[in-house]
């Protein structure tokens, strides 16, 4: 345990997010639906994505009215095994389940299904939604594009966001396979966690306007904000290391979650 930290018991977790949620808006099924995605996060040990996100990323937002507290997801386009659907920049949690849950009905009677999404909003970890179709005996696969603040190889200019792609598969073990992860080597929130506890970023993940490496986590998260920074995709910077590979997956996953349904 960090020298400070806190211990707190996932219960009184979730009451205090669903208390959070629901004082500024957000009905309270759907409360409880973010609390468990949060919390799942943190039980998973990723950080970056659990408790630490509810004021920055969803409490914030709302207070700005960037997003919607209440979820109106409508139905634009569907066959029996596909469905675009428009989540008007509601709780991003609440659309996610939603579209896995319309493709596990789907794959449930056809044997395949695919939804997309417009117009959703940070929706937590990837893998919560995956995991919901390997828990029916499925193969789930998932992911979403974000605000730029990643740079292309060779690039210092921010192209693309973190961009995870995330797979689930059912084994004949306790527990499903679940692989879980951004197409940029790091994340905000791991650069928000060590701006919290006084840390340095380690360098080889950020880059100035100019590409020069950054480590302070306070700088960075400013000027991140400003545009003035990048974080790298997975191989880094260097086609002699791989970076093209993950910033090629990073389009990927940008062309399946934007490009492809129009928003």
């Amino acid at each position: 345990m960090e020298d400070g930290a806190l211990t707190i018991d996932f219960e009184t977790l979730e009451r205090f997010m669903v208390e959070v949620f629901t004082g500024v808006g957000v009905p309270e099924e759907d409360a409880r639906v973010c609390a468990d995605v949060l919390i799942s996060a943190d039980r998973m040990g990723i950080d970056s994505h659990g408790v630490n996100r509810l004021k920055p990323t969803y409490y914030d937002r709302i207070r700005a009215g960037v997003q919607s507290p209440v979820t109106r997801i409508e139905v634009l386009h569907e066959t029996p095994t596909t469905a675009v659907i428009d989540g008007h920049h509601g709780m991003g949690h609440v659309i996610a389940r939603r579209a896995m849950e319309t493709c596990i009905a789907k794959a449930s009677e056809h044997g395949i299904a695919m939804v997309a999404v417009r117009n959703s909003t940070h929706y937590g970890i990837a893998g919560y939604y995956a995991l919901m179709a390997a828990e029916e005996e499925m193969i789930g696969v998932t992911g979403t594009n974000a605000r730029p603040a990643v740079a292309p190889t060779h690039g210092v200019e921010n192209m693309l966001g973190t961009n995870p792609l995330t797979f689930a598969f059912p084994t004949d073990e306790g527990f499903p396979f679940l692989l879980d992860a951004a197409t940029s080597i790091t994340q905000r929130g791991k650069i928000e966690i060590k701006a919290r506890q006084g840390k340095p970023v380690p360098e080889g993940l950020v880059i100035d306007g100019d590409g020069v490496p950054m480590t302070d986590a306070e700088e960075i998260l400013g000027a991140l904000i400003r545009g003035e920074a990048s974080l790298l995709p997975l191989g880094v910077g260097s086609e002699e290391t791989g970076g093209h590979k993950g910033y090629g997956y990073s389009a990927v996953v940008e062309v399946l979650s934007s490009a492809l349904q129009g928003g």
